[in-house]
């Protein structure tokens, strides 16, 4: 009975993902409709399944590796100090003042629902509706982060400023909980150990990443489809890190998690994080969630007018926990979509579970307020992501060009800059010749400067672009601005050098800084060998309509896909793949990887939206 069981259960897990692309079911996360089955499938509904010792093993199994994945999720770059100034173009736009980082946001978010957390928890103890003050606090200040992650991927947020800033705050609502839930199960469960002892879990994992730093640094010399090493080593940093959490008296879930962000700070590849999602998210999490859903008997909750009234009361305690964000991100935010992010950070279900879990085995909840508790999480993740997608519009600071400053006026940069203005970009000029300004000024928007020194330019804002190209037909200059701008910060730096004695003196150092250069007289006799070699070039340097592009691929909506079944394949040409250094000659059947760069021609109005389609990190 127990295999039969978990066959429906594994059918149930395949069927639902078709379900809801058949019928376009968008509005409701994956787990909200694998408990919902489950629910349907248990004893609350049709009976098809209970749960045994087998399924429940491979649920807890579930839980471990879905707070591992979400340790992995957590982007720590966020909380590196960047560089504030803003462009020109950015000032004029900027809707709020840039001092509120996405961080900072956050932070301040994050703590107004700490303080409501408590003030509601107080609530609930002093009305007599549920007493365990601290239980309540800690579900109450609870985010989903992994139902908050899949969100701003489908929106193709989280390489934008409120994408990182919703994302922060769904961080802190899945850790600090998390830190809670330990130091509760630590104070009141039967099986606690020292608080002290906790600090061994911070030790172990310290220990462990710096023993495993170099490690992808070389495994890819030595892996094998047979060996699979990172794998490995990712489920042995989970069996360590729940091993010493248990050891300690702290909980699975908290050992996992650590463990997550142990392998995040190694830096694994993509591709090991995307096999790894599909070893949780193929098997084990939806296991979890839908034996969640088995074990939620509603015929027995819904007899009982309490949890009746719970429900309404935890949900909407659920959502004032949050409301105080509203407020911070209107500080940056426009107030729409100030709404949609609080809105989608009082979506919580993935920890609700976790610290359910843990309160019934310390038997410091009955299963009627368990069960309120997580009917309550449930309609949280049914209505937030609505209100999110219903109110959710883009910013302006999203909507802003892409800045292209060139240094130098002349023939070589004029004509580009004339060229470019008509795509997504934002192009500005400065020359220190009053001959070229008053040549060229009428054509493209040029500034006339007195002097190039790096402090002028930088106070001028040159530096504050996203793009610098130093076409100054002096290379001494164009080299010494260029370890200027990138000293300063600057993104991407493109120098030309007509000299190639220069070119040679100082080449590798620019390199080494991530600095492009390149050589007029040797990109004039590449040219021509390409011309001799492939007659067709010159039909597309004389094409008129269509050009070539080079992007990589940041986009996961465009990953794992073959080139066949992209849904613009009809209006590009892709003509080569690079991946890991090396050139791949493409057909209609190749895989799209996550950080490939393409190569590509196709129309130029259409074929610059497709860059910037694929190029867009979510």
């Amino acid at each position: 009975m127990d295999q039969v069981s978990l066959v429906i259960i594994l059918l149930a897990a395949l069927l639902i993902p078709l379900i809801m692309a058949k019928f376009k079911i968008n509005s409701l996360p994956m787990a909200v409709m694998e408990i919902i089955v489950g629910i349907v499938i248990g004893p609350s509904v049709f009976n098809f399944v209970n749960t045994s010792d087998l399924i429940s093993q491979l649920s807890t199994i579930g839980v471990i590796v879905l707070l591992f994945l979400s340790g992995l999720e957590i982007d720590f770059s966020l909380f590196k100090k960047r560089r504030t100034a803003l462009t020109p173009l950015e000032q004029k736009n900027a809707v709020n003042t840039p001092k509120y980082s996405p961080v900072r946001l956050s932070v301040y978010a994050y703590s107004t629902i700490i303080v409501l957390s408590l003030l509601l928890a107080a609530a609930f103890k002093v009305s007599g509706l549920f007493s365990d003050f601290w239980l309540a606090a800690i579900l109450f200040g609870t985010i989903s982060l992994g139902i908050v992650i899949a969100a701003l991927k489908e929106q193709e947020l989280l390489s934008k400023a409120f994408g990182q800033t919703i994302l922060l705050i769904s961080v802190f609502g899945e850790l600090v909980p998390m830190m809670g839930l330990t130091l509760y199960a630590s104070v009141y469960g039967s099986n606690s150990q020292s608080l002290w002892l906790l600090l061994l879990i911070l030790a172990v994992a310290a220990l462990l990443l710096l023993r495993f730093k170099p490690f992808f640094r070389f495994y890819q010399n030595i892996n094998k489809s047979t060996t699979q090493l990172d794998i490995r080593l990712a489920f042995f940093l989970i069996v360590t890190m729940v091993t010493v959490a248990e050891s300690v008296g702290a909980e699975n879930i908290l050992g996992a998690f650590v463990a997550g962000i142990v392998l995040k700070l190694l830096n694994p590849s993509e591709t090991t994080r995307e096999r790894l999602d599909a070893i949780g998210y193929g098997f084990f999490i939806p296991i979890f969630f839908i034996t969640t859903g088995v074990d939620l008997n509603l015929r027995t909750l819904l007899t009982s007018g309490k949890t009746l009234l719970l429900i309404p009361l935890f949900f909407l305690a659920y959502m004032v926990a949050k409301i105080g964000g509203y407020w911070v991100l209107k500080l940056r935010f426009k107030q729409a979509n100030a709404l949609a992010g609080t809105a989608l950070t009082a979506t919580t279900m993935t920890m609700v579970l976790a610290v359910l879990r843990v309160a019934k085995s310390m038997k410091t909840i009955t299963s009627d307020q368990s069960g309120a508790f997580l009917l309550a999480a449930l309609l949280t993740c049914v209505i937030s992501p609505l209100i999110f997608n219903k109110f959710y519009s883009a910013e302006k600071e999203d909507l802003v060009k892409t800045a292209v400053h060139f240094i130098g006026a002349n023939l070589s940069t004029v004509p580009v800059a004339q060229q470019l203005r008509k795509g997504w970009y934002d192009v500005s000029m400065y020359t220190n010749h009053p001959e070229n300004y008053q040549t060229y000024h009428a054509q493209v928007p040029v500034t006339l400067m007195e002097n190039f020194t790096a402090q002028d330019l930088q106070d001028h804002g040159v530096f504050d672009t996203d793009i610098l190209v130093l076409g100054h037909i002096d290379a001494e200059r164009n080299y010494e601005l260029a370890k200027a701008a990138k000293a300063y910060g600057v993104r991407r730096i493109i120098v030309r050098f007509e000299d190639r004695n220069v070119l040679n003196e100082h080449e590798d150092e620019l390199r080494e800084l991530g600095v492009e250069v390149y050589n007029t007289p040797e990109a004039n006799i590449t040219l021509l060998r390409a011309l001799i070699e492939s007659p067709s070039t010159l039909l597309l340097l004389n094409d008129t309509e269509n050009s070539i592009y080079e992007v990589r691929v940041l986009n996961h909506l465009y990953t794992d896909v073959q080139i066949k079944n992209l849904q613009f394949a009809q209006d590009i040409t892709i003509s080569q793949v690079i991946r890991n250094r090396k050139l791949i000659a493409p057909n209609g059947n190749t895989t799209i990887m996550y950080g490939d760069r393409l190569i590509f021609t196709g129309n130029k109005q259409t074929a610059a939206q497709i860059r910037q389609a694929l190029a867009t990190a979510n």
